[in-house]
């Protein structure tokens, strides 16, 4: 099993300063947290062309449990975490998942 940390962005005030500052900053910072086995993230669309509820999503996977938790409890998470408020000025909603692989491949 996979735990995952999703990160769901709101619209910000300008999307090309959320995007230079996601990619020059924040990925660099997120990439420091330990235990990280995977760490994705995209701009959505939706799929009728309507505005969807978020900008963006970023997924952190972790390996095992343990690894999520002492994740969650490093400064290094902690400093990314206080990051996201100097560029999501939409706001942001973050929560855990525990992933069931249901096909691969």
């Amino acid at each position: 099993m996979t735990y995952q940390i999703s990160v769901c962005y709101r619209k910000p005030d300008d999307a090309a300063a959320f995007e230079e500052y996601y990619r020059s900053t924040h990925i660099p910072l997120t990439e420091k947290v330990p235990g990280l086995s995977g760490f994705t993230w995209g701009l959505c669309r939706s799929l009728d062309g309507s505005e969807p509820d978020f900008f963006a999503v970023a997924q952190l996977q972790f390996a095992t449990e343990a690894e999520l938790q002492q994740a969650l409890a490093s400064p290094e998470m902690r400093a990314a975490g206080k990051d996201v408020r100097n560029f999501a000025t939409g706001g942001a909603t973050m929560f855990v998942q525990d992933l069931e692989t249901v096909r691969a491949g």
